[in-house]
């Protein structure tokens, strides 16, 4: 997952998009090379073979679409950066940031619906597949997002994963966003680098109170968070605030790569960290401590305003379906109790007979075998474990794929403050030009949240063939393409990473690396019941926690986090497993009509090569490759 607010917006001056469109054509006929262990700085390929130009339809729609993708850099240049293309022209969108207020969430409603209707204006009849589906992407995240904007409240993801109706808590705001961009993503290089970044953190005092404006507002029309996600999110702002206070990361951040550089950089970011930052915190804290003296303990939307039709929103911006509350509640009760049979059938030859499923994974869990030491020694294992696992599966891609990327990655601990309120893990690809490497994030504020069963599992859905390999291809794609996400695609993808692991051989001597591929399985299906249990059927955030432990046997400390995100982002987590169960689904379509004329490798291609989709495009692009793969009738 990456998290960037709202929208996620991109585009390359007109000459580069054309060689990104005819590279994606390429990519989709280019030969098989090896995939070498390692993977050096920038991006390597398949190599390309020569394809055809755009027709003129396709050039006239392709310009709509570019101009669509122009207007939201302009909205959220942070994007810009995170891809490593805020250069040339766009030079100027290294010293800006997101407008978090009321009229910037105004100005991006405005823009969407602006550009929905020239996405909507394109006749299709003339394009090409490839073009036609990249309309059709575009048209459903922004009409869905239109949705989104309808609600007076909350945040808005255009093409990304994270709606919620809270301004700021746990799990979002700026507090948590901004620092982690600058850090990561805003690169210091020289002078006008250093620059930027003190331009940005001075636009990071505006974010805040931005956000403080439509905290207040949402106050005001009865809009409160749950008590204890409020709780969690004061102690959260409060190491900020104490970290800004005193000049730590946003300042050490500069201080750190500015050593050769002339200038009094450290001096400067220290006096708007000191100054200007932490009072903004601190006035986001005296806001959420006036919510918290009015606010309840009830987990659900259901209890805040047009709850109820908020949720139905937020569950279709998650699953790109139309599916109900009721209908996914018990999609995810059917689908537990399949793998935990299949669960069951591997326990009892290790010995693990009596309890329910639950029960047993909770003994396995507590067998010092499976358990990394405590403390930083604990957490350098940890990372050498995954390193060997990632060396494994690197080796395993040309067998499951035709079309190759090289992904420029490194797996990082998240700063401590955002760990309280993150999830076990997640990642996301890197920048275009490969100077911003894919990330894996882990949370290691306790090695008890990893076992050596489930980190496998972990690693390949975060990162190869998961998040940070699929993300490689969107490099490839036109336009704002290669930022318009969807929820179900992206996690839906990132289970069926761990089943592709599964099925080459991960755990083919490892009965309990396999456990842990089908607990975690188990777990998206408990993800379900469980948001939807919150959300539409009124259950306590004990309620939550308690069944993923007593039904999952999952580790109480990671649920406990867990439940408290599905509060923050209503729906969010139910794109998984439905996701998961499509691509599933759509792949067992094709192996029907295919029959002989099926290869995996060729289905995976279509999956990765087709782009982020919402699930019903995700179809019609399968629909494509059986009519290309069966026969010419004469």
């Amino acid at each position: 997952m990456r998290d960037i607010p709202f929208l996620l917006g991109l585009t390359l001056v007109s000459d580069a998009s054309l060689n990104r469109r005819q590279l994606l054509a390429a990519l989709a006929s280019a030969a098989v090379l090896p995939l070498l262990p390692g993977c050096a700085a920038g991006r390597r390929v398949t190599s390309p073979s020569p394809s055809p130009s755009p027709s003129p339809a396709d050039e006239a729609a392709l310009a709509v679409l570019d101009n669509i993708g122009e207007a939201f850099l302009r909205l959220f240049p942070e994007s810009a950066t995170s891809l490593g293309i805020d250069i040339g022209a766009r030079a100027g969108l290294r010293a800006r940031l997101g407008d978090r207020s009321a009229a910037g969430t105004q100005r991006v409603a405005a823009q969407v619906r602006a550009d929905l209707a020239r996405a909507n204006a394109i006749d299709t009849t003339p394009l090409s597949f490839a073009t036609r589906t990249s309309v059709e992407v575009v048209r459903s995240a922004y009409a869905t997002a239109l949705e989104g904007f309808s609600i007076p409240y909350g945040d808005v993801a255009v093409g990304g994963y994270r709606n919620t109706p809270y301004v700021v808590i746990q799990n979002v705001g700026a507090y948590l966003d901004t620092p982690r961009f600058l850090d990561s993503d805003h690169p210091v290089g020289n002078a006008s680098d250093a620059e930027a970044y003190l331009a940005r953190l001075q636009l990071y005092v505006r974010q805040l109170d931005g956000e403080l404006g439509r905290m207040q507002s949402a106050r005001a029309m009865g809009l409160v968070p749950p008590a204890f996600l409020i709780d969690k999110a004061v102690g959260q702002l409060g190491l900020a605030a104490r970290n800004a206070r005193e000049g730590a990361s946003l300042v050490e951040s500069l201080e750190r790569r500015t050593k050769n550089i002339a200038g009094s950089w450290a001096q400067r970011a220290r006096a708007i960290a000191t100054q200007e930052v932490a009072p903004a915190l601190e006035r986001q804290i005296a806001e959420l401590q006036q919510e918290r003296a009015v606010a309840t303990m009830d987990a659900g939307v259901w209890a805040r305003p047009r709850g109820d039709a908020y949720y139905r929103y937020a569950l279709k911006a998650s699953t790109t379906t139309a599916m109900s509350p009721d209908e996914i509640h018990e999609m995810g009760r059917r689908e537990l109790d399949d793998l935990h049979a299949r669960m069951d059938a591997i326990l009892r030859p290790m010995g693990y007979t009596s309890g329910s499923v639950g029960d047993r994974m909770r003994a396995l869990a507590k067998d010092p075998k499976y358990q990394f030491p405590e403390g930083d020694a604990g957490r350098a294992e940890i990372f050498a474990f995954i390193e060997a696992k990632l060396a494994w599966v690197r080796g395993q891609m040309p067998r499951m794929f035709n079309t190759l990327v090289h992904p420029n990655m490194e797996v990082k601990r998240l700063p401590p403050e955002e760990e309280p309120g993150a999830p076990a893990a997640y990642g996301g690809a890197g920048s275009i030009d490969g100077k911003i490497p894919g990330r894996f994030w882990l949370n290691l504020r306790a090695t008890s949240l990893h076992s050596k069963y489930s980190l496998p599992d972990l690693a390949f859905h975060e990162s190869i063939p998961g998040h940070i390999w699929q993300g490689e291809y969107t490099h490839g794609m036109p336009l704002i393409r290669q930022l318009l996400g969807f929820n179900a695609y992206s996690e839906g993808w990132g289970l069926y990473a761990e089943q592709l692991a599964d099925e080459f051989g991960a755990y083919e001597n490892d009965p309990a690396g396999r456990l842990g591929f089908l607990q975690s399985l188990a777990f998206r299906a408990c993800r379900l019941v469980v948001d939807t249990g919150i959300h539409a059927k009124r259950w306590t955030r004990e309620q939550g926690v308690q069944f993923f432990v007593d039904v999952n046997g999952s580790n109480p400390l990671e649920v406990a986090s867990e439940v408290d995100r599905y509060c923050a982002w209503p729906g969010q987590a139910c794109g998984y497993k439905v996701g998961h169960s499509e691509i599933l689904r759509q792949r067992q379509r094709a192996m029907t009509a295919l029959g002989s004329r099926y290869d995996i490798k060729a289905f995976n291609d279509t999956v990765v090569l087709g782009g982020n989709v919402p699930l019903d495009v995700l179809a019609r692009n399968v629909d494509e490759y059986v009519r290309a793969a069966l026969p010419r009738r004469s």
